[in-house]
């Protein structure tokens, strides 16, 4: 979730481009020149593999950073999932801030911080069941809307599946289950409502 607190990358002076739903960031193996900061939309990281599959490893909501990499190249690549504003920084400069001020340097290590949890998160996630992969995700959708028991996903059914390591058919059936057992309602085929937090959370259990 984003934080309340005042950024400290605020002090640096970033370029905000907009991007179509679908359109490229970034690629993998690309320089990682840049971090970038989501000013509106949501934005998908992934890996294309030779048979044609595709797996996202992450999702980025407004307010969110992403882009922030170990070595000098993109491990995935970024495409906006949604009609998307995004603002740059050049990452040789943030370098250079983070050296000399100590809250720069701190929010670094906590972005870091954060995609090294998401990575191990998403790892766990990947041996669960069918209905825990559905469950977990729509938890964690729902804990980036704060103060809310419901959210618009702008990811489609296919996003979610290769997020999850599902089929489509899978997710779609998962969810039917759910709003069966009356643990969400889905009002639209993007909207999630939850009707039972407690019961969702015992099903991930």
């Amino acid at each position: 979730m984003p934080s309340v607190a005042i950024d400290p990358l605020n002090k640096m002076k970033g370029v905000t481009m907009s991007f179509p739903r679908n359109g490229e960031i970034y690629g993998e193996d690309e320089p990682a020149e840049y971090l970038y900061k989501i000013v509106s939309g949501a934005v998908r990281t992934y890996k294309i593999y030779g048979d044609g599959r595709r797996q996202i490893g992450a999702f980025y909501l407004s307010g969110d950073m992403f882009g922030l990499e170990m070595g000098e190249a993109h491990a995935f690549s970024a495409e906006a999932v949604t009609r998307t504003k995004v603002m740059f920084f050049k990452r040789s400069a943030v370098m250079v801030l983070a050296a000399q001020e100590n809250d720069v340097a701190g929010r670094l290590w906590a972005l870091t911080a954060r995609e090294l949890f998401r990575v191990q998160e998403h790892t766990l996630l990947l041996v669960q069941t069918a209905q825990e992969r559905v469950v977990s995700f729509l938890l964690e959708m729902l804990a980036r809307t704060p103060a809310s028991n419901a959210v618009d996903l702008a990811m489609s059914r296919r996003d979610i599946a290769d997020y999850l390591g599902l089929t489509v058919e899978t997710v779609s059936r998962t969810l039917t289950q759910l709003v069966n057992s009356a643990a969400i309602a889905l009002p639209s085929a993007r909207r999630i409502v939850l009707r039972n937090r407690t019961a969702l959370r015992q099903l991930n259990s």
